[in-house]
């Protein structure tokens, strides 16, 4: 294993969601922020095609899939607040196979970006919160199914609990879900092996402490193969969907936190951008950037 972070892109990415809180255009600024200061470079950027619709069934159900494929409006789409076109659905699938490469790269190479990635919200026979597709749920039971590794442990630091993956895995004890989260925003929560729901206007000094004990208490409890660390960008204090007031170098000390807790135990890890809807979006991809410059600086 070569301790050299690996980035998955693509500029398909780019999706039309029309007018939407959710800022797709995030995944090319940090793309060409990155590609400017040098970090991004030929060798360790690797670009991603369309999930297999045999992977997509590992978790989605095939009436949900077939909803998708028919751009049919359903009980099983309309919750995913987002238009649904050939477009997104094939983004989508693109995002799922961007998350399967990546954990490959991270199994090879110690650490692997995706600048994008992380819909936690998508259930097996649904899509919920600005996710079509589970990508996370996918990639692991992919590579278990290959028998890459048994034992994952997902690092949700999303403003919102990854409600899709707890209830993915809820019955699997070879994956351990852990949130942090905002307690009193959506979703519906599901039950994570570990939650930490935070009260609104919790800020930096409460969450890193909390963070600490946490991955404190799972490394006595729990020994992954991989990691997979969803780094939303959403706990930040000016972030438009929710109440938390983190700033940007507490942010960065979580990244700190969370990378480094692996990285020196030599545990594959998986970084997903997730989530991150700032007033300005140059905020989000400042704190994305920041998230892959400790990345590429723990990996050296």
């Amino acid at each position: 294993m070569s301790l050299t972070a690996a980035f998955i892109y693509s500029d398909l990415y780019y999706v039309n969601l029309g007018e939407h809180v959710f800022p797709v255009e995030k995944y090319r600024l940090v793309y060409e922020r990155l590609l400017h200061e040098g970090f991004i470079t030929p060798e360790n950027t690797f670009f991603p095609s369309l999930a297999e619709p045999e992977d997509l069934l590992l978790v989605h159900t095939a009436n949900y899939l077939k909803d998708l494929d028919n751009l049919s409006p359903s009980s099983s789409t309309m919750f995913s607040e987002l238009p649904l076109t050939r477009e997104i659905v094939q983004g989508y699938r693109l995002y799922a196979e961007g998350c399967i490469l990546v954990a490959d790269k991270a199994m090879e190479r110690g650490i692997a970006i995706h600048r994008g990635g992380g819909f936690h919200h998508a259930f097996p026979s649904r899509g919920e919160g600005f996710c079509y597709i589970n990508d996370v749920a996918i990639s692991i039971k992919k590579h278990k199914k290959l028998s890459r590794f048994e034992k994952v442990l997902i690092v949700d630091c999303d403003l919102h609990q990854g409600n899709g993956n707890a209830f993915i895995f809820k019955k699997d004890r070879s994956v351990f879900t852990f949130s942090i989260h905002q307690e009193d925003l959506y979703p519906i929560k599901q039950e994570s092996d570990l939650d930490i729901g935070l009260a609104d206007f919790a800020g930096d000094d409460v969450y890193l402490h909390l963070l600490e004990e946490a991955l404190r208490d799972i490394k006595k409890k729990f020994s992954p193969e991989i990691v997979y660390y969803l780094a939303g960008a959403d706990p930040y204090r000016e972030d438009q969907l929710g109440n938390l007031t983190l700033t940007k170098e507490g942010l960065m000390e979580r990244d700190r936190l969370v990378i480094g807790s692996y990285v020196k135990r030599s545990i594959p890890l998986v970084i997903l951008l997730a989530g991150g809807y700032a007033v300005k979006v140059e905020d989000t991809v400042e704190i994305h950037c920041n998230t892959c410059r400790i990345a590429t600086a723990c990996s050296r």
